[in-house]
């Protein structure tokens, strides 16, 4: 229970906002990107430094309170808002700096990707983090971080270099390969369980422009078969997206995104063969600038519509998983409804599983399947659409999943956790008990302490 005295005590402490429900602001700064996320945290604290976010785990943890983090507020399943308890709103922390000489770049955690990439292309720099601006860049890293580099640099958390972080006890420490080691490993996959980061320094390199875009196939398994063996033989510079979704003439279409980050000419000979292949609806690859790649999907993902995901992590795209894509999406009830498939390999997927907490460093594709709406009536519909394909796709992925495409987590219990972190889970739950051991941070891909 939450006392009128405690309260103004956390008030005292913080240099951001205290918000209650009834502030002007309240249901503004509640809010996240998905629409179908309506919860009312009793209390919301706009952070301006790691101070505040001191003072708001002591409050949390002194007053058995329920706390989540907003960072970008992009999750689907609306985790970064909990009911009743205290929200911690990082909209405020929006700083960056930018260091070209030694090819690093330090961003407080309330950017999201767009803003980010904004700072960083200033100097023709850019690191792998994403494929929609809306993304926050904290809870994106911490999970791992898929992108369009990720072929040629890895992974978002590959790039981390060092991080500010507010553990459970109320203690800022800074960690890197060389400073509390133990954490910074478990932060890179699993970082949402030990603590709140308040700042990130990547690893950043020259970039400017990229050869992509998207080219529509009329939906067919030739085309499906044609994409999985195409990405097969991608060369690191190539990282792909494949879909099955609506096309731009409203028929169902195979979307294959392809975003090269190498000598132009290399590139224009590499994708020959994709942009050979059978008769495309469109083909809209071209040479463009880094940041309209990264906002490729904007227009058709904005804030503020209903949004529901499933994801499985696929290695192997079968006939019988291609039939199953059919299948399902020739029952799809939105026309925004889709599967994507997107990319892990390269340089992501040489690093050693045990060096990062994220562990699926193998050849794959994270499968997600996603269907987009405005209609609360259609809620049901939906979801009931999106975990029948799901379970259809069952026999034919991999036992594993990306822990930042994990939607129904906080009910299904430790089974999808132990997925997404497969090898790493037991090393995990040890360093769970070391830094929060009375999970104080549990509005995540939770993992319990040891």
């Amino acid at each position: 229970m939450l006392n009128v005295a405690g309260i103004a005590h956390l008030r005292e402490k913080l240099w951001g906002p205290l918000l209650t429900p009834d502030a002007p602001d309240y249901d503004a700064t509640r809010k996240v990107f998905n629409g179908m996320v309506d919860k009312r945290p009793a209390l919301i604290a706009r952070c301006t430094s790691a101070n505040d976010v001191v003072a708001c785990i002591n409050f949390a943890r002194d007053h058995g309170v329920l706390l989540s983090v907003r960072g970008g507020g992009h999750n689907f399943a609306g985790k970064a808002v909990c009911e009743g308890g205290l929200m911690l709103d990082f909209t405020l922390m929006k700083g960056i700096t930018v260091d070209p000489s030694h090819g690093v770049a330090r961003a407080q955690a309330g950017l999201n990707l767009g803003e980010f990439d904004r700072g960083t292309q200033k100097f023709g720099l850019a690191t792998t983090l994403g494929v929609a601006t809306t993304t926050g860049i904290s809870g994106l890293t911490l999970g791992g971080g898929y992108g369009y580099l990720a072929g040629k640099y890895g992974l978002a958390c590959d790039n981390l270099r060092w991080a500010e972080v507010v553990t459970a006890d109320g203690k800022i420490r800074r960690c890197s390969a060389e400073e509390d080691p133990d954490l910074f490993w478990g932060l890179r996959g699993a970082g949402a369980n030990f603590g709140i980061v308040t700042e990130l320094e990547y690893s950043v390199y020259p970039l400017s422009t990229v050869l992509g875009g998207v080219i529509f196939h009329p939906l067919g398994g030739d085309v499906f078969r044609f994409y999985n063996e195409f990405s097969r033989n991608a060369p690191d510079e190539l990282t792909m997206i494949g879909a099955a979704m609506t096309g731009p003439n409203g028929a169902p279409a195979f979307a294959t995104v392809a975003c090269y980050c190498g000598d132009p000419a290399v590139g224009e000979k590499v994708l020959r063969p994709l942009r050979a292949f059978g008769t495309p609806i469109a083909d809209l690859i071209q040479q463009r600038p880094y940041l309209e790649i990264q906002s490729l999907f904007d227009p058709i993902n904005p804030p503020g519509r209903r949004y529901y995901n499933k994801a499985h992590n696929i290695s192997k795209v079968t006939d019988s998983a291609i039939d199953t894509v059919f299948h399902h999406m020739a029952k799809v009830p939105t026309p925004s409804g889709s599967i994507a498939f997107q990319q892990l390999h390269g340089a992501a997927a040489r690093v050693p599983a045990s060096d990062t907490a994220f562990p699926h460093r193998y050849n794959h594709h994270v499968a997600w399947i996603t269907p987009i709406w405005d209609d609360p009536a259609d809620d049901a519909k939906m979801i009931h659409w999106a975990r029948e394909f799901w379970e259809g796709l069952k026999p034919f992925v991999d036992q594993a999943v990306y822990v930042n495409a994990l939607e129904d987590d906080l009910e299904a219990g430790e089974r999808p956790v132990r997925e997404a972190y497969g090898a790493s889970y037991e090393r995990l739950r040890a360093l769970k008990k070391k830094f929060d051991p009375s999970n104080v941070f549990s509005q995540n891909s939770n993992i319990k302490p040891a």
